[in-house]
């Protein structure tokens, strides 16, 4: 039922685009990215990978699972191809964590590692988010008094439910991590704007960059539809324009499908295989105040 919702919803948001903007755009989109685009786009795939990788690997590493950070790449690299050409947008973090569970014979804590490392990226991607929205101009500036207080209450549930995960004791380097994937996915984002033709500054571009991003976590297929809704939408209240922002927001994703195509290679030759671990660990324990510990 969710892969029809999601199927649904961004064919809506996609026709509605066409009928109101017709198909150039999208065809600005297409036509704007050229080889060195391309190329730059996947030098900065390959950083916002690795940095991936190096999360799902500490993330794993508190779970109790070895996992060397060469094969979580090449994981992560089949993962992120599978999401974008697979409906659903999730069945790569499926596969990846069914893999990788499989191999350490405990699917479940594989499945959780994916689950845990997915959540912290998003939760720290919507934490800049909002810090940029609230220091530079954007559409949504005006709102973001309302927004910060939400967030807040957000953020001390989820630390006061994970304290004793063992998980929390590795924040500080999941966000750096999480960090680093945003920025070089905002960066990809204004390499595209920039091949569209968008003239603006990066300080204009960067709070839009964000907001498109999160667009693209809303129901969708391999990142297609509601993407482009947000990213018309947003170009517009900026006064630059929806077809602008359809334009940029196609070019990021063909940009962002041709740097995931290192995940169909792994796919065909074999050597994206489950990530190998030397064997299951006992997850790291913190101690409570009581005295116990708690896994």
């Amino acid at each position: 039922m969710t892969q029809w919702v999601r199927l649904a919803v961004a064919a809506a948001v996609l026709g509605a685009l066409v009928w109101r903007l017709g198909t150039g755009p999208f065809l600005d989109g297409l036509r704007a990215v050229d080889g060195a685009s391309l190329a730059a786009a996947c030098a900065l795939a390959l950083l916002t990978t690795l940095c991936c990788a190096w999360r799902w690997r500490i993330v794993a590493g508190r779970l109790g699972l070895d996992l060397a950070l060469g094969s979580a790449v090449a994981a992560y690299y089949r993962s992120l191809f599978l999401n974008l050409t697979l409906p659903g947008g999730v069945v790569g973090d499926v596969h990846r964590g069914i893999a990788h569970g499989r191999d350490t014979r405990d699917v479940r804590r594989g499945l959780r590692g994916v689950v845990w490392e997915r959540g912290a990226g998003q939760a720290v991607q919507i934490v800049l988010t909002v810090a940029v929205l609230l220091t530079l101009p954007s559409p949504l500036q005006h709102a973001m008094p309302l927004v910060v207080p939400v967030i807040l209450v957000a953020a001390v549930a989820v630390a006061l439910a994970v304290r004793r995960h063992p998980v929390a004791g590795a924040w500080p380097a999941i966000t750096l991590a999480s960090a680093l994937v945003v920025a070089g996915h905002a960066a990809t984002f204004l390499l595209a704007a920039h091949a569209a033709g968008a003239a603006a500054p990066p300080s204009t571009l960067v709070p839009l960059a964000l907001l498109v991003l999160l667009g693209g976590a809303l129901p969708n297929v391999g990142g297609w539809g509601p993407r482009e809704g947000v990213a018309a939408w947003a170009f517009a209240a900026a006064g630059l324009g929806a077809a602008a922002g359809v334009a940029t927001s196609v070019a990021y994703g063909v940009m962002v499908l041709v740097a995931s195509l290192p995940g169909a290679v792994l796919l065909v030759v074999g050597t994206g295989a489950p990530p190998r671990l030397t064997r299951p660990r006992t997850p790291q324990i913190l101690p409570s105040r009581n005295g116990a510990t708690d896994a």
